[in-house]
């Protein structure tokens, strides 16, 4: 699949075909770290005003405790670290769009940890919004996750671009330059970010730019 140059306007017009079939619809953003995926998500969410509503993936984290206990906290952020089926289910009860508002978890970069039932999803809100990492990925339990996606798309920008914005988010949030170096280019989120990259097959349209 080729990549596009997409103007904002031409994905807000996407969006809200979708919000207009007269059934709730689940649209995923997925990208690696840095792509723009959550902002594009916040934009796409705030042009539609009261049509969408926008749940991340990033709330299913594990917590910090749990990780420490299964020994993985040193690769937080991992596709092992999130709670997968728990993500998939919300993903399920949003979709069925019963009479009661769905509450979903919220990941805080402020303290690192998600935060349980702090976005509400009324049933009347058309449109779903769900943006993450690992949306697309064909890998273990995350291929459920597309199956019940009525739209994805895949965010793949310029590399040098992610990997400077990717640098500047772990230095604003407390590492050291070298650390977030070492990080972005050859530690956990360069393996991540090869593994998410390899999903693009699977989405709908893919976005190379947004103008």
């Amino acid at each position: 699949m080729a990549g596009q140059r997409v103007r904002f306007d031409e994905l807000v017009a996407r969006a809200r075909g979708l919000a207009e079939t007269g059934e709730r619809k689940l649209l995923g953003i997925g990208g690696a770290p840095g792509s723009g995926k959550s902002t594009l998500a916040r934009r796409l969410v705030e042009a539609l005003d009261g049509s969408a509503a926008l749940v991340g993936m990033d709330g299913f984290h594990l917590a910090q405790r749990e990780l420490e206990r299964l020994g993985v906290a040193e690769r937080k952020g991992a596709p092992d670290t999130f709670d997968i089926p728990g993500y998939v289910d919300l993903l399920g009860r949003l979709k069925a769009c019963r009479p009661d508002v769905v509450y979903a978890p919220e990941f805080r970069r402020e303290i690192e940890e998600p935060v349980a039932c702090a976005v509400p999803v009324p049933p009347d809100v058309p449109l779903v919004v769900t943006e993450g990492n690992y949306l697309l990925m064909q890998y273990d339990k995350w291929k459920r996750v597309r199956i019940v996606l009525d739209e994805a798309w895949f965010l793949m920008i310029d590399e040098d671009l992610r990997v400077a914005r990717l640098i500047d988010r772990h230095v604003r949030y407390g590492r050291s330059v070298e650390d977030a170096r070492e990080r972005v280019l050859s530690g956990t989120d360069h393996v991540n970010a090869l593994m998410i990259n390899a999903s693009k097959s699977t989405a709908d349209l893919l976005i190379t730019e947004v103008l």
